[in-house]
């Protein structure tokens, strides 16, 4: 066991500040990866102050942090596929059963006993798992991705959560050249979701509310902006979109979407709104239209998804800041205030 440098919060009410927390030696089959950067995720706020009570309730002290890239600085003698020096990656999960229907179809994240990077009980060293806001993390080496040397690592951090959260349903629902893809929201997770319906093909409309973000749309990839807000707008594209990807996390009427979808169309919510939204079933029923959710990947997509991202050069648009600006950037999150991913950058806490 070692100590690590790290920043955590100890209360749903505290700032987030300097703390020093234990790891676990490298077992036989673990990586031990000197963070470089990590992305801040919405999750990382809700999280650190108990916002998910209900689904999953914070223990304290938390160390969040999903969205991890670093160097390989130690490997167990029966690690195979890094070495040391390897660029890595790891994202929301660090563990699962590996037995389940869920883990054997290469789908961990559906997995009823997975462990997520923070939160979850820690079975080696008891307590919970501790994320990437810290200097140095050792995971099993199934749930650590290699990561492409054309890419920004602060660009790339993102990916591990944001990246993989929107190229996994346009991947599943078949989204590629020749079909017409949506974007509702332009954050985090929708810039990430224009760029890869670009990349695959598609003709990617973005759906945004607010007129200053339609020259940043198109500059990331959109074929198309409509202001939601336009009724004479939206009625152009009734019955017209393949798929849509709604990325907000605000209330809003899912409905106006739904009736965009063509027959068999689907929409899937990858945004998370604090309170339930309305859904009519007529919208669904005239057209055998479909609406879903969908979490990250699985482990194996993941790579997939990295593999893509370098071959396309393909990262997130970062603002990259020191661990000790961890707080303000959640209140500039809390604002929408960031284009349109925070990046930490680690080397910051050799400075604590």
């Amino acid at each position: 066991m070692f100590n690590a440098k790290a920043y955590s919060a100890i209360s749903a009410t505290s700032p987030l500040a300097s703390t020093v927390i234990a790891r676990r030696d490298p077992s036989e089959n673990d990586v031990q990866i000197e963070i470089l950067f990590c992305g801040v995720c919405h999750s990382d706020l809700h999280y650190s102050r108990n916002e998910w009570s209900d689904v999953m309730p914070a223990v304290y002290p938390c160390v969040p942090g999903h969205e991890i890239v670093g160097r390989v600085t130690k490997v167990g003698s029966a690690v195979m596929k890094l070495k040391v020096g390897d660029l890595a990656g790891v994202g929301c999960m660090v563990d699962s059963d590996g037995s389940c229907p869920s883990c054997r179809a290469g789908l961990e994240q559906f997995c009823a006993n997975q462990v997520l990077t923070y939160g979850s009980a820690d079975k080696h060293l008891g307590g919970v798992t501790y994320g990437g806001y810290s200097e140095s993390i050792v995971v099993d080496e199934r749930f650590v991705v290699s990561i492409p040397a054309n890419l920004s690592l602060a660009a790339a951090a993102p990916l591990l959560c944001a990246g993989i959260t929107t190229y996994s349903p346009l991947r599943h629902w078949g989204v590629t050249k020749g079909k017409k893809a949506g974007i509702v929201g332009l954050g985090g997770l929708g810039h990430m979701g224009v760029k890869f319906a670009h990349a695959l093909g598609a003709h990617t409309v973005v759906f945004t509310t607010s007129p200053s973000k339609v020259e940043d749309a198109l500059r990331l990839g959109a074929d198309e902006v409509v202001l939601s807000r336009d009724a004479n707008e939206m009625k152009k594209h009734v019955g017209s979109f393949d798929f849509i990807l709604d990325a907000v996390s605000a209330d809003h009427d899912i409905n106006a979407y739904i009736q965009l979808l063509a027959r068999d169309g689907n929409m899937t919510l990858v945004g998370a709104p604090e309170k339930p939204l309305s859904l009519s079933s007529f919208g669904l029923l005239m057209g055998r239209r479909s609406v879903s959710g969908s979490p990250i990947g699985g482990i194996a997509e993941t790579q997939e998804m990295l593999d893509f991202c370098g071959a396309h050069n393909i990262a997130a648009d970062v603002e990259v800041i020191a661990m000790q600006q961890i707080n303000e950037a959640y209140a500039r999150l809390l604002k929408a205030d960031v284009k349109y991913r925070f990046s930490i950058d680690m080397a910051s806490l050799k400075a604590e």
